[in-house]
């Protein structure tokens, strides 16, 4: 459908906790389509409906080339002890810092003919699916940061060109 404009950190969607998907009509079917679109450019892993606008719960990926979706996305599992992981988010652009990410996650939601869908992955997959899934939930990868990256990355944010 189109590419949409990124919303940015102090944009008050991007604490929105988001609500199901309870029917898939034309309005799920557009979102769908602006998320992939605006997903699908060198550099961006993943988009959460919030940063486009929308606070019904999805998202979608673009890992290794190919660009997906989830509906309804729930993480069922976690494996492994977490680790440093460097990130960066297109809500909070030019800023990157080490999270704590679990190495494997296992997402499951539905496709827009209401089947069940679960993808699993390691490495970015699995970052990128603790990010999006985070994003649902109205929380920013820097709300994972411990006390003094979270300082440092508000001192950058109030800053930046872009705030």
């Amino acid at each position: 459908m189109a590419v949409r404009e990124i919303r940015l950190f102090g944009d008050p969607v991007l604490r929105t906790v988001c609500t199901p998907i309870e029917r898939i009509d034309d309005g799920v079917r557009a979102l769908v389509a602006d998320l992939c679109d605006t997903v699908a450019f060198d550099g961006r892993a993943g988009l959460a409906a919030t940063q486009i606008g929308h606070t019904q719960r999805a998202f979608s990926l673009h890992i290794d080339g190919e660009v997906s979706y989830v509906l309804n996305p729930e993480i069922v599992a976690l494996e492994g002890d977490p680790v440093p992981t460097g990130e960066g988010c297109l809500s909070v652009p030019e800023l990157w810092f080490e999270v704590m990410r679990h190495p494997r996650a296992t997402v499951r939601g539905m496709d827009l003919d209401g089947r069940e869908i679960v993808i699993e992955g390691e490495g970015l997959l699995a970052q990128a699916l603790q990010h999006e899934c985070d994003h649902l939930d109205g929380k920013l990868y820097i709300n994972r940061l411990d006390r003094a990256a979270r300082g440092e990355a508000m001192r950058r944010i109030r800053e930046s060109a872009w705030f």
